[in-house]
C-alpha cells in the first residue's frame, strides 16, 4: 500500500478523471507534440478526406431538401492538436469549390475543455484563411456540464433550440477519454463496479502522466438495482444486457450520452454524428468482456460502447452506420439522429464509399505494413501510398531518404510527380512540434532533384521557421549558396556560403566554392 493507501470510488467518480482533465489542462497542445498522445491516426490527411466526404455528402442532402438558407454548424469535439480541423476544412472547402453546385452555408467549430488549446489554435498561421472567410470558429466547452456553445470568433452564443439546420458533431478519440460507469451483469443482474485507487509514493513530486501510468487499481462489485428499474433512462439498453449478457464487464457511455442529448438540444432538427476510437459496437463482443484495460499514452483511454449509443439512438429512430467488418484499429462510425435518416442518400453513400468499402482503419494497418518494409518499395509504390494516404507529411518524412536513394533511376515523370506531391503536401500541411523538419527534407530532396528555385524556397522556409534554441545547420546553407549560383544570385551566394562558414568553418565544399567566386571577381575587377 501506498503512503497515500486505498481509497474507494464510483467509477465514474473517481479521480482518475480529474488527473486526465488535469493533464490535458496542464499540457495543452503539448500533450500531442511527437505523439505523445497519439493523434497521428484520428487526424491524418486520409480520414480527413474521409469526414469531408461524408460532410460534403450531407450539405447535398440538405440543399436537395431546400435548406440552403441556414448555416450548418460541423461542431469538433475535443479538437486536440487542431490537425483534424484543418484537414477538414481543407478538403471540404476543394471539395465545395471543385463541385460548383449550391450548397447551404457551413461553419467548423472547434471544442476543447482546455482555453489554451483554444487560443493557440486562434493564432496558428494555418487556420487563418478559413477564419477570414467565417469558416472557422473556437469554444471552450466541457462534455460534462455545458449546455451551450460561446463562439470565440464571432462572440455568437449557441443556446439550445437555436439551430434550425440539424448539428453535425465530429467525435475522434472523445468518448474514450471521458468518464464512464463501469457496470458487471451477470446472472440477469446489474452490479456496479467501484474502483479502489492506490496512488504512487511521492505523487505530490511526480508528473501528471507518470501518477497515472503508476497507480494501480482493483475492482469491487456491488448490487446496483436502480439500472434495473423501468424509469431507468436507458433502460432498454441494460435489459437487453441482462439477457444476453453473463459474466461481462460493460463500460456504459453515460457521460458521452447526456453529452449528445445536450447538444441535440440545440438543434430543432437532430444530429449527425461521426466518430471514431477503439470501440464496440458488436453485442458479441462484450460478452464475458473482462474488467477494462487502461491505455496510457502520457493521458490514457479506455473503450467505447458503440453499442451502446448504438442501441440507444436506433431505439429513438436513428440510422447508424457501422462497418460490417471487425475493425483492427480504429472503428468509424455515423450515426444520423434525424427525420427521415434513410433519406439522406450522399450521406449514405460517402461513408460506404470511404469508410466501408476502404477506410480509415484499413488504411492505418497498411501504413504499418509499409513502414516495416518502405526500404523494399519502388518509387511507384511509394507515389502510390503518397497519394493513397493525401499526401500525407509523416509519410513524405519516413520515405525521403530512400526517395533519395533511388533518385539515379527516376524518369524525369517520376520527377515532377514528386515536385508536384511536395507543393501539394505543403499547401495541406499543419505545423505542429514534431521531431521532424519537412520543409528541409522536402528543400533538400527538390536541391537533389536539381530543382533549385523550388528547393531555395523551402530551405529558406525552414530557416525563418526555426526558433532562437533551435541551431541552424550547415547543409542548409550550402544547398541555398548552390541555389542561387545555379540561379544566378551572386550576392546571395556569397552570403550563404559565409553563413555555412561561420558554423562550419572548415567547411571543404564552402571553402572552395567562396575561393573560386573571389578568384572569380578578382580577374573581373583586374581586366
Amino acid at each position: 500500500m501506498g503512503e497515500n493507501g486505498q481509497q474507494r470510488f464510483r467509477f465514474s467518480e473517481s479521480p482518475l478523471w480529474d488527473l486526465q482533465r488535469n493533464y490535458f489542462e496542464e499540457q495543452g497542445l503539448n500533450a500531442w507534440s511527437n505523439d505523445q498522445v497519439p493523434q497521428y491516426i484520428t487526424s491524418n490527411p486520409m480520414i480527413a478526406t474521409a469526414y469531408a466526404e461524408m460532410i460534403f455528402g450531407f450539405l447535398q442532402d440538405q440543399s436537395d431538401r431546400g435548406e440552403n438558407s441556414d448555416p450548418v454548424i460541423i461542431l469538433e469535439l475535443g479538437a486536440g492538436a487542431g490537425r483534424l480541423a484543418f484537414h477538414v476544412l481543407h478538403e471540404l472547402c476543394k471539395l465545395r469549390d471543385y463541385a460548383g453546385i449550391v450548397l447551404p452555408p457551413f461553419r467548423y467549430v472547434m471544442t476543447d475543455l482546455a482555453l489554451k488549446n483554444v487560443k493557440v489554435w486562434g493564432n496558428h498561421p494555418a487556420m487563418q484563411s478559413f477564419i477570414r472567410e467565417g469558416l472557422l470558429d473556437f469554444a471552450v466547452f466541457d462534455a460534462v456540464h455545458d449546455t451551450e456553445l460561446n463562439l470565440v470568433v464571432s462572440q455568437a452564443s449557441i443556446r439550445p433550440g437555436d439551430l434550425k439546420q440539424p448539428l453535425l458533431i465530429v467525435a475522434n478519440y472523445f468518448f474514450d477519454s471521458i468518464p464512464q460507469e463501469l457496470i458487471y451483469v451477470d446472472d440477469g443482474k446489474i452490479f456496479e463496479c467501484d474502483v479502489l485507487v492506490e496512488l504512487p509514493n511521492n505523487s505530490n513530486q511526480l508528473k501528471l502522466s507518470e501518477v497515472l501510468e503508476k497507480m494501480t487499481l482493483k475492482y469491487e462489485r456491488r448490487r446496483a438495482i436502480e439500472y434495473e428499474k423501468e424509469n431507468y433512462q436507458y433502460h432498454n439498453v441494460i435489459k437487453l444486457y441482462r439477457q444476453e449478457l453473463e459474466d461481462s464487464y460493460i463500460l456504459f457511455p453515460m457521460t458521452g450520452l447526456t453529452c449528445l442529448e445536450r447538444l441535440n438540444q440545440l438543434s430543432q432538427a437532430g444530429f449527425l454524428l461521426i466518430t471514431a476510437d477503439k470501440g464496440d459496437h458488436q453485442l458479441e463482443n462484450w460478452k464475458f468482456a473482462e474488467p477494462p484495460q487502461f491505455i496510457h499514452h502520457g493521458s490514457f483511454s479506455l473503450t467505447v460502447n458503440y453499442h451502446a449509443i448504438q442501441y440507444v439512438y436506433e431505439q429513438k429512430g436513428a440510422k447508424s452506420l457501422f462497418t460490417m467488418q471487425h475493425y483492427k484499429n480504429l472503428n468509424v462510425g455515423c450515426i444520423l439522429m434525424m427525420e427521415s435518416p434513410m433519406s439522406y442518400a450522399n450521406t449514405r453513400l460517402a461513408y460506404r464509399r470511404f469508410i466501408e468499402r476502404f477506410g480509415p482503419d484499413e488504411f492505418f494497418s497498411m501504413k504499418e505494413w509499409v513502414d516495416r518494409r518502405l526500404d523494399t518499395m519502388g518509387l511507384q509504390q511509394i507515389l502510390a501510398f503518397w497519394r493513397l494516404g493525401g499526401y500525407d507529411a509523416e509519410f513524405f518524412n519516413q520515405s525521403a531518404k530512400h526517395i533519395s536513394v533511388l533518385l539515379p533511376e527516376m524518369n524525369d515523370e517520376e520527377r515532377l510527380d514528386i515536385q508536384k506531391g511536395i507543393h501539394i503536401m505543403w499547401a495541406s500541411y499543419y505545423a505542429m512540434k514534431q521531431r521532424y523538419d519537412l520543409a528541409m527534407d522536402a528543400g533538400l530532396l527538390l536541391f537533389e532533384m536539381d530543382m533549385y528555385e523550388d528547393a531555395k524556397m523551402f530551405l529558406e522556409t525552414s530557416l525563418s521557421l526555426r526558433n532562437d534554441e533551435e541551431e541552424s545547420v550547415p547543409t542548409i546553407f550550402y544547398c541555398l549558396a548552390i541555389c542561387s549560383y545555379e540561379l544566378g544570385l551572386a550576392e546571395e551566394t556569397t552570403k550563404f556560403l559565409r553563413k555555412a562558414l561561420v558554423l562550419e568553418p572548415e567547411h571543404v565544399e564552402a571553402l572552395a566554392l567562396l575561393n573560386a567566386l573571389n578568384e572569380s571577381a578578382e580577374k573581373r575587377d583586374f581586366h
